[in-house]
């Protein structure tokens, strides 16, 4: 039974930093092509952020790009997103997806000051 557990959310201000976590169980995790998708106010299932299965190719939404990292450890079976320079905009439920799994359960991220 596959199971994603995300963590690391929470509510900041403008500038500052949270990680996400997302653990994985049930599954092989390195087999699998990983991403960050938000959902945030108004608006739809939103692309964050891709890492391939060896953790060597990264890719970003612009909106995000030069803030945001993402990584994985195999050997934890966890992928990871690193956020600095927050913005009220990156307000949002974030989700952790493996390949074409459905995604886990959300994370509330909240930027305000």
């Amino acid at each position: 039974q596959v199971q994603l557990v995300v963590s690391g959310g929470g509510m900041v201000q403008p500038g500052d930093s949270l990680r996400l976590s997302c653990a994985a169980s049930g599954v092989t995790f390195s087999s699998y092509t990983a991403k960050w998708v938000r959902q945030t106010p108004g608006k739809g299932l939103e692309w964050v952020s891709g890492i391939s299965t060896a953790g060597d190719m990264t890719e970003y939404a612009d909106s995000v790009k030069g803030r945001f990292t993402i990584s994985r450890d195999n050997a934890k079976s966890t992928l990871y997103l690193q956020m600095n320079l927050l913005k009220p905009k990156d307000t949002g439920v974030y989700y952790c997806v493996l390949g074409d799994l459905p995604k886990s359960q959300g994370t509330q991220v909240t930027v305000s000051s």
